[in-house]
């Protein structure tokens, strides 16, 4: 058996977060629809649009370390994904919906922010450089939805659905 080397583990690390974006950019509609609040739906439609140009951005990271865009099935996001999917099931109506559709959504992008540092760093550590700038352009672009959510959170959503609560 052949030695693995931190090339072949980025790699598969690559083809594990592609398959990601492609699940992800196919429940985003569904959240959207789900939503009750309108910043959330917003927040959802424009993450969508965002995850096409990340999954551009990754096809373009194959093509520079010369391997072709493949998808390898990420059990991780199929949970998070799935977790989402039961939420907007058993959370339909109710005032705890958004907040729960919410924190699905960051469980998402907690994954992602973690497989894309990884890969950036790895990226760097392999001389991949233009592959890096990518990888740390979709790693900012994941920050910075994940810290709009937590402020819709703060502000909207989580408040809304606690008054309805009480």
């Amino acid at each position: 058996m052949a030695e693995k080397t931190l090339e072949d583990l980025f790699h598969e690390t690559l083809k594990d977060i592609y398959y990601a974006e492609r699940k992800i950019l196919k429940t985003l509609p569904k959240m959207a629809r789900g939503a009750q609040d309108e910043k959330l739906k917003a927040a959802f439609e424009k993450h969508r649009d965002e995850t096409e140009g990340q999954i551009e951005r990754l096809q373009q990271v194959f093509e520079m370390i010369g391997k072709r865009p493949r998808a390898k099935t990420c059990d991780a996001i199929e949970g998070i994904v799935s977790e989402g999917e039961e939420i907007l099931e058993e959370f339909k109506g109710t005032a705890a919906l958004d907040a729960g559709l919410l924190a699905a959504a960051q469980a998402v992008e907690h994954y992602e922010i973690s497989r894309y540092g990884t890969l950036h760093a790895w990226a760097e550590q392999l001389g991949y450089k233009d592959a890096a700038k990518l990888l740390k352009q979709t790693l900012d672009e994941e920050s910075r939805t994940d810290e709009a959510l937590t402020k819709l959170a703060e502000k909207a959503v989580n408040t809304a659905a606690q008054k309805k609560a009480a």
